[in-house]
């Protein structure tokens, strides 16, 4: 097959490549996160002042890689809690192929101790990368393979919902019945079924109920579930709507 008929010309090894090429670890060169059992209380308790976004004079190398996304990173938490800093500052470090020892387990004392505040206090953009966080760094396997799931959840869900606002329609509008095209779907995948299909269902409820087994990971797991659930602007409330059209045209209401 030749290239040209490839998504992905070079297949595994070039996207191993592109995966790897922002993953190259940070350089430390200082003392930059606490120990492992640090007050996690006292951290929550304690906001992130702007003077977090400035180059210390004690800082060895304020111009690396790590001390910048350090201050960019604080620039988001201004007025916001040291700890949920820290949540950011960690998964920072965990997206990369090595980070400190005890970023993971300081990780997952977080989540462990104080999802409530993190929950409370994190946006859904931070949520979301702690949910993928668990997906290498979980300290179970349910923890592993609900991050898993969940990561390829929303990461397909931004895809999709980004290529769908090229259609014109916004994210709360579903499409009309009247110009579906008679097509096959790709890789010959049977079709949804507006009035019985069940494939949502089957998405959705067997990682949220594996989730709820575990504790370091159900309280955000549930959090970030229920928040998809009363979105709007969903490929699951979009057919949850055209469902319930598609039932009135029938007559079956």
């Amino acid at each position: 097959m030749s290239s040209d008929n490839l998504t992905y010309p070079g297949g595994l090894e070039a996207l191993l490549g592109r995966y790897n090429s922002r993953r190259d670890p940070f350089d430390f060169t200082d003392l930059s996160f606490p120990p492992e059992d640090v007050d996690l209380a006292l951290l929550a308790a304690t906001k992130v002042t702007e003077e977090a976004t400035k180059k210390p004079k004690w800082e060895p190398n304020p111009r690396s890689a790590w001390a910048n996304k350090r201050r960019t990173i604080a620039r988001e938490f201004i007025g916001n809690s040291e700890l949920a800093y820290l949540n950011a500052l960690l998964i920072s470090n965990l997206r990369k192929s090595s980070a400190p020892e005890g970023c993971a387990a300081l990780f997952l004392r977080l989540w462990e101790e104080q999802p409530a505040h993190l929950i409370e206090a994190l946006d859904i953009r931070w949520k979301v990368s702690s949910i993928m966080t668990f997906a290498d760094h979980g300290g179970t396997d349910v923890q592993r393979q609900v991050g898993q799931a969940l990561r390829m959840l929303f990461g397909m869900m931004k895809l999709y919902e980004f290529e769908r606002l090229y259609s014109g329609f916004d994210p709360q509008t579903p499409f009309g019945f009247s110009r579906k095209k008679r097509v096959s779907l790709p890789l010959n995948m049977d079709q949804y079924s507006l009035r019985a299909g069940g494939l949502d269902s089957n998405l959705l409820a067997p990682v949220w109920e594996l989730a709820m087994t575990d504790p370091g990971i159900a309280p955000l797991a549930n959090h970030l579930m229920e928040e998809l659930n009363r979105d709007p602007g969903t490929v699951f409330r979009r057919l949850r709507r055209m469902r319930e059209v598609y039932a009135r045209l029938k007559g079956d209401d």
